[in-house]
């Protein structure tokens, strides 16, 4: 199983659809305060639809309680700021992918914090930004789970 942290996620619809992506990829979705948003609120229910009642979903009050917590396991910083393709990282059963806010990304301490090696991008044609977080996080986590031969899917 994977992890996918959201480092200060600002907006609502993506956070809910992202809590749909992990209920049907198996992957752990933690939250990293603050949110732009509140959990109850109705677009997170609206996207999220049943799957929020699945209580896959933890809330952390910062980076460093998050990472305290993850003790042992890899964290990959998924930032355009990547040094390396999200498809040329070796993934491991356990890591965490984590993802940065729509408007700020990763904060330079929280960056500071991962090593160089373990920042992965996804390749975009030149002069563009970034993707929409929900699909960046579909891209890197379906990529992480068929390197481990979709462990744990059902057939």
């Amino acid at each position: 199983m994977f992890h996918i942290a959201l480092f200060e996620p600002q907006i609502a619809p993506n956070t809910g659809n992202i809590m749909r992506l992990v209920a049907n990829n198996g992957c752990k979705l933690h939250l990293i305060e603050p949110l732009g948003f509140d959990l109850d609120e109705k677009k997170v229910r609206r996207a999220g639809l049943d799957y929020r009642d699945l209580d896959n979903t933890t809330l952390y009050p910062d980076f460093f309680t998050f990472k305290k917590q993850m003790s042992g396991a890899r964290i990959i910083a998924c930032t355009t700021k990547g040094t390396r393709s999200h498809s040329d990282i070796k993934y491991q059963d356990g890591d965490v992918l984590l993802f940065g806010a729509e408007t700020h990304g990763l904060t330079p301490e929280v960056m500071d914090s991962i090593p160089p090696e373990m920042r992965i991008r996804i390749p975009m044609m030149a002069n563009n930004r970034s993707l929409n977080l929900s699909n960046a996080v579909a891209i890197i986590s379906y990529e992480a789970w068929r390197q481990v031969d979709y462990s744990g899917e059902c057939r």
